[in-house]
């Protein structure tokens, strides 16, 4: 007993010790990254108010390296995200908020129904929007070394936001990779798509109002076309070329004509209605559950869950929110 209680003050002192140093190599980030940040165009006033305020968050960095995209089979995924409660949860919403979102939906010519997966599967409708100061996680992300560029690039982009008055510092707290209010908006989706619907002067995305109009601007600016599906669930042969099954979401890659690929599809009678468009195989499993099977579960996917992969690159991720919209489909 005396022997394991050593162990454990010795784990745990290393643990404290291990936090202090990277806090404190993180202070010596920050004056480096103020260096930068001028350079950048950043004013002295913002990086005084902001950065200095920022904290390492130990939790984040426990967070990036383990998220549900990263260890769950598919089907759970799913699921989790898709269950009755939700459906009905999201059904709520669009009644108290009908007269908007259709009218959202038709001015960007965007499924009403994939605004509302795509928020449920967000935030759940606005009702967790993430507490965590994202100065402080976006800081946190860029010191680590995992994806310290992408994540430097959107903490300099969240900082001109500030600087032109765009965004309230105080208003700051979301999800621990540093993204904002109903649709979880990364700073550059902010600069990029975002929009003041209600022209009150203020991009507000935990308003119902921008939140909805900038959701629906950011998916017709990718492309979005709702005549087309996401994906279908399909049994594949064993007899398909390995290099046909795509199981990162990074890019997509040996995409076909829907046609071709029906050829390794024991379940293939939907493709006669979309046997002309660009598609390709995914099987997301593969590489991250263990001891997965090579060939189920497979998808058939087409342009527009290529899309959702550009809101958040996970194909799990696009499942959920294509399966998400079809159930709402079928409830509104």
């Amino acid at each position: 007993m005396k022997k394991i209680n050593f162990f454990l003050i010795v784990i745990f002192l290393l643990i404290i010790t291990t936090f202090k140093s990277l806090a404190s190599d993180f202070e010596n980030w920050k004056i480096e990254f103020k260096k930068y940040a001028l350079n950048q165009g950043i004013s002295q006033k913002t990086l005084n108010e902001v950065i200095d305020k920022s904290q390492f968050l130990p939790n984040v960095i426990k967070y990036d390296r383990y998220q549900p995209e990263f260890y769950e089979d598919t089907n759970t995924y799913i699921s989790k995200r898709t269950s009755k409660k939700k459906v009905t949860k999201g059904k709520s919403l669009f009644v108290t908020n009908k007269k908007l979102i259709e009218k959202v939906s038709d001015e960007f010519s965007v499924d009403k129904n994939l605004l509302l997966s795509l928020m449920g599967i967000e935030t759940n409708f606005g009702t967790y929007l993430g507490k965590m100061d994202i100065v402080s996680s976006l800081a946190t992300l860029s010191f680590d070394k995992r994806r310290s560029e992408f994540f430097t690039s959107e903490l300099i982009t969240l900082l001109k936001l500030v600087d032109k008055n765009i965004i309230d510092p105080e208003t700051l707290f979301g999800s621990w990779a540093g993204a904002f209010g109903n649709f979880q908006f990364m700073p550059s989706t902010i600069t990029n798509h975002a929009i003041d619907y209600n022209n009150d002067n203020i991009i507000d995305l935990k308003n119902i109002e921008d939140s909805f109009a900038s959701a629906a601007n950011y998916i017709q600016n990718l492309g979005w076309d709702n005549e087309i599906p996401c994906f279908y669930k399909i049994d594949l042969n064993k007899n398909i070329p390995t290099k046909y099954l795509n199981t990162s979401a990074k890019k997509l890659k040996n995409k076909k004509k829907a046609e071709y690929f029906a050829q390794y599809i024991s379940n293939n009678e939907f493709l006669d209605q979309y046997r002309n468009l660009d598609a390709a195989i995914i099987t997301p499993d593969v590489d991250i559950v263990e001891n997965s099977e090579k060939f189920s579960p497979a998808y058939i996917v087409f342009n527009n869950y290529e899309l959702i992969l550009k809101w958040n690159r996970s194909l799990r991720f696009a499942l959920a929110v294509c399966t998400l919209k079809d159930q709402f489909k079928d409830e509104l």
